[in-house]
């Protein structure tokens, strides 16, 4: 059982026990039904913990009391005030996500699956060329299908001789081998495609998913957005300026000056959500495979889910349970990344990076400062964000209309209307601008990082900074800027073999180092 289930279970029988009542049971869902899990109390969720050293921190406008987690921090606050408020942010994060609604579950036969005989059966054939002496058992775990029409597969090649049995297995199984004939027919399967994965989910099921996962679906509140938040600093203003723009779902703008993490937050974004999805490995369009499982934007939370469920409640290991899909595109975005990447070589297509989002969201980040012109670009989403739907082109030159369904944040340093005109600002309605922090705030991030960095913070030293390096210089804060130049502080005194302590030397060869082109 997952890490993250064992700490949940624990807490409920806590909670259990702590109750005057038990509260009636609830009957056990029925075999191939949607599950329709309540989702967790928000009021049970954990609050702020550490901030990453690789992530900018966030604070509200000067006026307004600092949001940490319940602590209010005031300019003249005690410093012990202070360290007791960063160090709440070191607590160990234990998040659990709430099931999904969509379970597919494991096909018995290659009908229920929708696949084609003839197709299984070249997957098949092109596994046992890459994988001589494989069982059956192996092969069906390979492509990702039951064991009884794998089986019935292997008899059907086996008494055509393209397969023959090597040998026997303890446990009653078969070792195979192609024949010739059956290595000639693999010849002919690889110039048209070298996939060799598990086995592909028909569009329609494909369709089902997007619409039962739908992020439309999804209606975040506050207590949503701090749990998203969590490892960040985020003033009060700022949420309630970004819960009805997440919750409409149809996308937004992040502007304001470089360094406040808007790109943080964008990336945080889809933890509001709250939900697991299953996405399949690959997808059959029209007879075109596409895969669009990706393990350096996906993060899958189960291995398999075979060995742990009975032969009825299977989830079909053609689908792959993540986290909702986070994709961010930065300056290296192209035009073609939005299309079917086609290799001719292996004759296997890449879904683009919208369809990879699709339940999750896309972001776009710093925008505006992409290869191409930011009208191109935007033009481009006026009728997926309209009609949320796509149109991409096949190889074979054919077009297909797939789902559109990731929420579409636009991150920028630049102002929106010197990139968009009227009509595609129109069609995204929310327009957050993540401001510059205040003094106090600027000061409550110093406590925070040094504390995160191994540092005793130091009011003197702070003080001085500010003076030195803001007042005097006429610069404005950024979130991003304690972290920074704390960290340098930090490599000083790794390098010289000296204690991490904050000094205003140490802080004047970070500025000087730091500010010399900003």
């Amino acid at each position: 059982m997952a890490s993250y289930l064992k700490d949940s279970l624990r807490q409920a029988l806590k909670d259990v026990k702590g109750r005057e009542g038990a509260a009636p049971k609830r009957k056990a869902s029925k075999p191939g039904r949607v599950r329709e899990d309540a989702p967790p109390d928000p009021k049970a969720a954990v609050r702020p913990q550490g901030i990453p050293l690789g992530e900018p921190s966030f604070d509200e406008d000067v006026s307004d009391p600092v949001s940490t987690g319940g602590a209010a921090v005031s300019v003249g606050e005690p410093i012990e005030n202070i360290n007791a408020m960063a160090e709440a942010f070191d607590r160990p994060v234990i998040v659990a996500p709430p099931p999904t609604r969509f379970q597919p579950l494991e096909p018995k036969t290659l009908v229920e699956a929708g696949l084609d005989e003839g197709f299984v059966e070249g997957l098949v054939l092109k596994y046992l060329v890459a994988n001589p002496g494989a069982t059956g058992r192996q092969a069906a775990l390979a492509l990702a299908l039951a064991r009884k029409p794998i089986s019935d597969i292997l008899t059907k090649l086996k008494t055509l001789k393209q397969v023959e049995i090597k040998s026997g297995t303890a446990t009653g199984d078969f070792r195979y081998d192609l024949t010739s004939a059956g290595r000639a027919r693999v010849q002919d399967l690889l110039q048209h495609s070298r996939y060799c994965g598990p086995a592909p989910v028909t569009f329609e099921q494909y369709l089902v998913s997007v619409r039962e996962q739908s992020i439309a679906n999804e209606s975040p509140r506050k207590a949503d957005l701090e749990r998203a938040f969590q490892d960040l600093l985020v003033p009060e203003k700022l949420l309630q300026q970004l819960g009805p723009a997440m919750t409409s779902g149809k996308g937004l703008f992040l502007f304001g000056f470089p360094g406040n993490g808007k790109t943080s937050l964008a990336e945080r974004m889809t933890r509001a959500f709250g939900t697991s999805v299953f996405l399949p490995h690959a997808l059959l369009v029209e007879g075109t495979l596409i895969k669009i499982f990706d393990p350096m934007v996906h993060e899958s939370l189960e291995e398999d889910s075979r060995s742990t469920l009975s032969s009825l409640e299977r989830v079909d290991p053609r689908w792959v349970k993540c986290r909702r899909p986070t994709v961010v595109a930065g300056g290296e975005l192209t035009m073609d990344s939005l299309e079917i990447d086609y290799d001719a070589r292996t004759g296997i297509c890449e879904a683009p990076l919208q369809m990879k989002a699709n339940c999750g969201t896309l972001v776009i980040d710093d925008f505006g400062r992409q290869r191409m012109d930011p009208a191109t670009l935007l033009n481009r989403w006026i009728v997926p964000l309209e009609q949320r739907v796509d149109y991409l082109r096949m190889p074979d030159g054919r077009k297909v209309q797939v789902p559109f369904d990731p929420l579409l944040v636009f991150s920028t340093n630049l102002d929106p209307k010197d990139l968009c005109d009227e009509a595609f600002l129109r069609r995204i309605p929310y327009k957050v601008n993540v401001e510059d922090p205040g003094e106090r705030d600027f000061r409550t991030l110093l406590h925070i990082q040094s504390v995160s960095l191994g540092f005793e913070p130091d009011d003197k030293c702070f003080e001085y900074l500010i003076e030195r390096h803001y007042r005097r210089a006429g610069r404005p804060f950024r979130n991003c800027h304690p972290r920074d130049l704390i960290l340098q502080i930090k490599h000083q005194c790794t390098f010289r073999d000296k204690p991490l302590v904050l000094s205003k030397a140490g802080f004047d060869e970070a500025a000087n180092l730091y500010f010399t082109l900003l």
